[in-house]
């Protein structure tokens, strides 16, 4: 059982690897999906095109010359020679999928290895997100907390000035009238 389990994690740990934030939205390549689903990236590019109406722009799009530079750039691929980057020879901007996207593409590679990956990837989607929900929530209490500090910090202040001034009257004590018999000379006493 923990040895299918270290496989499941494995499992997901290269897919999470494999999704890039670009314009905001959480993505995965068509190289990428093309490898884990086992078949070339021209022909799952060839089933997308040919069933272009099932994704629109919020499923999936195509990254512009710059989008793919910085993408390169970040995978650390930029710097290696072409043919060995896992880009080479690529004559086509690469197709991103959203998670919508992902989910789409199980209905045109209706292949057995294409649902199995389609299964994990939804998952590791879900997972991110109900990470980045639990997230929020944690900032969003840390602002609360920051404005209820930040809302104390007047009253603090106002405690040390009123707590130095005791402190200053302490150090600086009050002439006193004497207390006793008063003795002939003594004027105030």
């Amino acid at each position: 059982m923990a040895k299918k389990e270290l496989q499941i994690l494995v499992a997901e740990q290269k897919i999470l690897n494999r999704i890039y934030v670009i314009r905001g939205q959480k993505i995965m390549l068509d190289k990428d999906l093309a490898e884990m689903y086992g078949v070339e990236t021209k022909q799952l590019k060839r089933q997308v095109k040919r069933n272009i109406e099932r994704f629109p722009k919020d499923f999936m799009f195509e990254l512009t010359k710059k989008e793919f530079e910085n993408l390169r750039y970040q995978i650390g691929t930029s710097s290696l020679p072409a043919n060995l980057a896992g880009w080479g020879g690529t004559r086509y901007l690469p197709m991103a999928f959203t998670e919508q996207g992902v989910a789409m593409l199980s209905g045109i590679l209706n292949s057995k290895t294409a649902i199995e990956v389609n299964i994990r990837i939804i998952r590791v989607f879900t997972k991110l997100r109900e990470y980045t929900l639990t997230h929020k929530e944690i900032l969003m209490q840390l602002a609360q907390l920051e404005k209820e500090v930040k809302g104390n910090t007047q009253d603090i202040e106002n405690i040390f000035v009123v707590l130095k001034e005791l402190i200053e009257k302490q150090s600086t004590p009050t002439p006193r009238n004497k207390i006793g018999f008063k003795q002939y000379g003594d004027e105030k006493g």
